[in-house]
């Protein structure tokens, strides 16, 4: 798919600046030792050293509490009381351990959600840590916002969204996860403050091989043992990367779990988790999000993408609202690299956590490095279909 001028796609080197940073700071933190998750009275210390930092009068903090889910980062609740909110509020920490099962940018993902305000229901970051100069790690600060990411009267709830029905809900709720995708690929990005994100060149291989990069070296760097499948896999992905020619806000990881919506109305407040996001191709959200493990099938046998519509119904919607054409070469391509990205987070990332004990949820990112097997799974069948 390249032509004369393109990026050397065997070129591991040309990779995001500002993740390739994260990348090589994980590696100092793993070799700290293991990791103690916080309490919460440390946290609430924490976090009244960072707001006197930030010239808060009288900052108090109370009612810290950890919140449940996320592989990749800790999350805190809290209230704040001080000089400028005397009535007090509710936020939102969010920090990094030493490693998850992906290695992000917290300003980054502030960058990013700050600036899909106006665009996107989404919990403002109101402040950012960048480089854990006051915090013991990177962090940001949120705003706390009202909803739930799956319905409460449900009994098919799973880790992290897997396996939610919304059986009634769904008429409510798809044409928003449609819209937004919609809107976060419309956005211009050019007018906004990214100034910690690479800029691929439309008409070019920089977006695949940049994103491919962050996640060959995410596997190198934490590998346990080689995986062979892994490893032709990325030699297929640098053999067939196809051309970018619209670049755009890619989320990264839109799907079940990571959109919130008030009872009983189903109006979005918040589409969550942008950790992953960059700016490449749009194909790559949409193969996400197609993605069986982010969806479920309806008593007819249809597979509904984030248990919502089906996937003709899915991408024609998209097509039809955003102008973008699909196309199933780019598609198939990005569905490959998905894979991979999964494979190299759970047979790689999660199993190093686990095993250098450099995370607050050991059981869980064990359970994940035994699910990697799924992916190469998925790898075999699609590298298959493109013979």
């Amino acid at each position: 798919m390249n032509t004369a001028g393109q990026p050397d796609p065997w070129d591991r080197t040309a990779i995001d600046p500002r993740q390739n940073v994260v990348l090589e700071r994980t590696l100092e933190y793993r070799a700290r030792g293991a990791y103690r998750p916080r309490t919460g009275d440390e946290i609430a210390a924490m976090l009244r050293r960072y707001f006197d930092h930030l010239g808060y009068g009288a900052p108090q903090i109370s009612n810290v509490r950890r919140m449940s889910g996320g592989a990749s980062k800790e999350q805190f609740a809290f209230n704040i009381v001080h000089d400028g909110a005397p009535e007090g509020e509710r936020l939102i920490l969010r920090m990094d351990p030493p490693e998850g099962i992906a290695q992000t940018c917290r300003g980054r993902e502030a960058q990013l959600q700050n600036a899909m305000i106006g665009t996107l229901p989404v919990a403002p970051v109101r402040h950012v840590d960048l480089d854990a100069e006051i915090f013991d790690q990177p962090a940001a600060i949120l705003e706390f916002v009202h909803g739930v990411t799956e319905p409460s009267n449900s009994d098919a709830k799973g880790v992290s969204g897997m396996g939610t029905r919304f059986d009634d809900w769904a008429p409510k709720l798809a044409p928003q996860f449609v819209d937004a995708f919609v809107k976060v690929h419309g956005f211009d990005w050019t007018a906004a403050n990214l100034s910690l994100f690479a800029k691929p060149r439309p008409g070019t291989i920089d977006a695949p091989l940049w994103e491919l990069n962050n996640w060959a070296k995410l596997w190198w760097n934490a590998v346990v043992e080689p995986v062979p499948v892994i490893t032709l896999c990325e030699r297929w992905l640098r053999e067939n990367m196809p051309v970018c020619d619209k670049v755009v806000v890619v989320h990264s990881d839109l799907r079940i779990g990571n959109f919130m919506f008030e009872e009983p109305s189903g109006k979005f407040t918040a589409i969550l988790d942008w950790e992953l996001g960059h700016l490449g191709d749009f194909h790559e959200d949409i193969a996400w999000t197609l993605m069986r493990l982010f969806g479920n099938w309806d008593d007819k046998g249809r597979f509904l993408v984030s248990g919502l519509l089906p996937r003709d119904e899915f991408l024609e919607q998209y097509q039809r609202l955003s102008g973008n054409t699909v196309d199933p070469r780019k598609l198939h391509y990005y569905e490959v690299l998905n894979a991979y990205k999964c494979a190299s987070m759970d047979m790689g990332q999660a199993i190093r956590a686990a095993e250098e004990h450099t995370n607050h949820q050991e059981q869980v990112l064990t359970w994940l490095g035994s699910a990697g097997g799924v992916f190469l799974e998925q790898i075999c069948k699609l590298i298959q279909e493109d013979i």
